[in-house]
């Protein structure tokens, strides 16, 4: 059994010259470029970081990634608003007297809470970050060709199949956490059933 190391070598390069590292200049080096040297040539290595499996991978890594963070944002917002309407209530109450400032604040922590409950912000953004974390917890055991790459014949192949079952099983709980959310939502009265 022959098992592929990736070493990662970090060159020592000034600003003022690039370095080849006898890559026949087809890669030129930047300072704090990192090579990863591996069975074969570089190019050979070179040319399987831009494979369609690797192309895929960085964009469902980019897409999760960009979706959690935007998830993380929405719900900690609403949160905060939430929170600062309630904490609100009661001086508003105490303080002015005006009933209708104190339920325009009661009213808007019910629309907060049911705009959270129909988008599931804190449910997704936990998914897809859980997703982009197994992503590139792919990608790095691929790029080292470590655990079940180190003995797959065709490494390649088995990382596609890895990553498109991962993002499959988040699509499907997905698509159950919002049928589950429009199902359980309150039905309006006076309308067909």
């Amino acid at each position: 059994m022959q098992v592929d190391l990736v070493y990662p070598l970090c060159l020592q390069t000034n600003a003022h010259h690039d370095s080849t590292f006898d890559t026949g200049n087809k890669f030129p080096l930047r300072p704090g470029t990192v090579l990863f040297i591996h069975r074969g040539s570089i190019s050979q290595m070179h040319s399987s970081l831009t494979s369609p499996t690797i192309e895929r991978l960085e964009e469902q890594i980019k897409w999760y990634d960009d979706k959690s963070t935007s998830n993380r944002r929405w719900y900690k917002w609403l949160k905060g608003v939430e929170i600062t309407a309630a904490a609100m209530i009661p001086i508003v109450s105490f303080l002015s007297g005006f009933p209708i400032l104190t339920a325009f604040l009661g009213g808007a922590i019910v629309v907060l809470e049911g705009v959270q409950g129909i988008n599931q912000f804190q449910r997704n953004w936990i998914a897809y970050r859980t997703t982009c974390e197994q992503l590139k917890h792919e990608k790095y055991l691929w790029l080292a060709k470590a655990g079940p790459y180190s003995i797959a014949a065709k490494p390649e192949a088995l990382l596609a199949e890895r990553v498109e079952s991962l993002v499959s099983e988040e699509h499907a709980k997905w698509i159950s956490t919002m049928e589950h959310s429009v199902s359980t939502a309150p039905r309006q009265s006076g309308g067909q059933n």
